[in-house]
């Protein structure tokens, strides 16, 4: 008998193959979240900044998960369609075409967590961590948690991405020039209306809107895929609520999304829910019942040890 991500991936292709032009739950996601961050930026100055934050936060993540599904082909057939869609970073760090490119090598399964294949991994090769200071090591660690996770990763991340970009531009590389190239003025229009239009400082934009939008990101990708020697082992399922769900788009199911990358994140927990035994059996049990348990366990405990334990 198939397994279930056997049957899974032959249904994602014919979906692939049949799916609509428009996908329109997806972009009723999409023009509600543009009309959420435009009311949000334009009546910033009436609202407390205590309210700002997690409204800023979660608009700005469910942003994300959106470049996510336009990365697998929603809401419209059409590739350039989505990226003139979802195009204009609201956390302002990440151009879109390096997301795409990243997270569609991300899905060459047999490669999770390779600390050099995936471009997603956060282990680090046993080799480069015994050549790291104490200090590097000691911070690593730290992110590890799910503190660290939501507090320091941030800035960690978007240095590194910065960095590798001037490298590989001073380098000539075609790809990071063509994607900084669209990512620069496409943000600009972000920050000219943010700063220009509303009047929000960048600093308070930076804080209030694209940090901790990136870190809620960066919480729902904390624990969604472990190292293990069975692939099928190495990708989490997360039942979160209603509202972490919409925030994410329902990617904390995301062994599910791994086996059928291109179902629709509205279709996921009927996937799930079909099929949640055999789901749960074939990814060896690796499951959480929420963020709160994730946040429990490992808010000052490291999830698991930083260098990866087969590489």
């Amino acid at each position: 008998m198939a397994s279930v991500s056997i049957e899974l991936a032959r249904a994602s292709r014919d979906r692939a193959a049949a799916r609509p032009f428009v996908d329109w739950p997806t972009l009723a996601v999409a023009a509600g979240t543009y009309a959420a961050f435009g009311l949000l930026t334009w009546f910033y100055h009436a609202l407390p900044w205590w309210l700002v934050l997690p409204l800023g936060g979660y608009v700005v993540c469910l942003h994300g998960s959106l470049q996510h599904e336009a990365t697998h082909g929603h809401p419209f057939r059409r590739r350039w369609l989505n990226s003139l869609l979802i195009g204009p970073s609201l956390w302002l760090w990440l151009p879109y075409g390096e997301y795409r490119w990243a997270h569609l090598r991300h899905h060459r399964d047999e490669w999770l967590t390779h600390p050099a294949e995936d471009p997603e991994s956060y282990y680090i090769a046993q080799a480069r961590w015994r050549r790291m200071g104490w200090l590097h090591r000691a911070l690593r660690r730290a992110m590890n948690t799910a503190a660290g996770r939501l507090l320091l990763w941030p800035a960690y991340v978007v240095i590194a991405v910065l960095v590798n970009a001037v490298r590989r531009i001073l380098a000539g590389d075609r790809d990071h020039i063509r994607w900084w190239a669209l990512h620069v003025p496409a943000a600009g229009v972000v920050v000219a209306w943010v700063v220009w239009v509303c009047g929000i400082p960048f600093w308070a934009y930076v804080l209030l809107f694209a940090w901790p939008g990136l870190s809620l990101t960066l919480l729902r990708s904390f624990a969604e895929h472990r190292a293990a020697e069975a692939v099928g082992h190495r990708t989490a399922i997360i039942e979160a609520g209603p509202v972490m769900s919409l925030l994410y788009l329902n990617n904390n199911l995301h062994a599910v999304h791994h086996a059928d990358p291109a179902s629709p994140w509205h279709r996921r927990w009927a996937l799930y829910r079909k099929r949640r035994t055999a789901i749960l059996a074939e990814n060896g049990g690796y499951w959480f019942g929420g963020y709160g348990e994730i946040l429990r366990r490992y808010l000052f405990t490291p999830r698991e040890p930083v260098p990866h334990p087969f590489m």
